[in-house]
């Protein structure tokens, strides 16, 4: 999943623009999405939408598991077979084991989970009781209900950056997620008409670990897409490094193009070739 597009659950026509996004999947909002005396039209035209286009990668965001709406989500679309459930406001593994039992005892035995791993302050010392979890497919974090939780004016610096704390979330999210085996995805980019710095931002989140994102925009696809794309260079020495291992597998070092790698450098290399893989 290297790019996760958001649409509104109450917006059937952006779900039929989306689908020529290119993105991996999309994920269907009915929670922040939605205004509340809309949710129940948007559970429709979700379920419909779900019905209509088996074949796309579909998820659905629905709301917390605290409140009252999340079980009228799960009972509107998982009938109609989502191969996901983005569960908001995730608070550690038990979390992702509750929604995991309701979709069982609803009937679904297929759908993945990926879990909003840092929106609460509760949720920051949670981040590494993910691994187990059933159903996970993988974690990512927000920017904005963490601020708004905890009293802060703004989770980010004048240049855009993120302050101290929400860089601090954002780097236990992807650890969290490496220790648990899933999928770490990046947040969204919110300035959606600069390219450029969600350029810069998504070959920043590929380089420290993360292996997709999500966006909020179709025309942010392409580009998210192109970051999380191994380049054809990359791929050329990620091939080279395994040759190099599969020729001497004793070896614990290797010399390379005149550099030396190891074991950490095959893991990677295998790593890059399996982001290659459907392309």
């Amino acid at each position: 999943m290297r790019s996760l597009l958001f649409v509104p659950g109450d917006r059937p026509d952006r779900m039929e623009k989306a689908l020529k996004a290119g993105a991996d999947g999309l994920i269907l909002d009915l929670e922040d999405a939605v205004a509340p005396a809309a949710k129940a039209e948007a559970r429709k035209s979700v379920s419909a939408f779900l019905e209509a286009n088996q074949t796309a990668s579909l998820w659905v965001r629905i709301n917390p598991l605290d409140g009252d709406e999340a079980d009228s989500d799960l009972a509107a679309v998982l009938s109609a077979h989502p191969d996901g459930i983005v569960l908001p406001k995730a608070e550690g593994g038990e979390s992702v084991n509750e929604l995991a039992r309701r979709l069982t005892q609803r009937g679904n035995a297929t759908a993945r989970i990926l879990a909003i791993a840092t929106e609460t302050p509760a949720a920051m010392f949670q981040l590494g009781t993910y691994g187990g979890a059933k159903r996970l497919a993988g974690l990512t974090w927000g920017a904005e209900d963490l601020p708004a939780a905890i009293g802060a004016s703004t989770s980010r610096e004048e240049n855009g950056r993120f302050t101290p704390p929400y860089e601090l979330a954002r780097s236990l999210c992807l650890f969290g997620a490496a220790a648990a085996g899933v999928a770490p995805i990046e947040t969204v980019y919110p300035a959606f008409r600069d390219l450029e710095g969600l350029g810069a931002y998504a070959a920043r989140a590929r380089r420290d670990g993360f292996t997709g994102m999500m966006a909020i925009h179709p025309d942010q696809v392409p580009v998210v897409n192109a970051a999380f794309t191994p380049s054809e260079a990359e791929v050329a020495h990620a091939r080279a490094v395994v040759a190099a291992f599969e020729a001497n597998p004793d070896a614990g070092a290797l010399s390379l193009d005149g550099k030396m790698i190891d074991r950490p450098h095959l893991v990677q290399a295998q790593r890059t070739l399996a982001a290659a893989e459907p392309l």
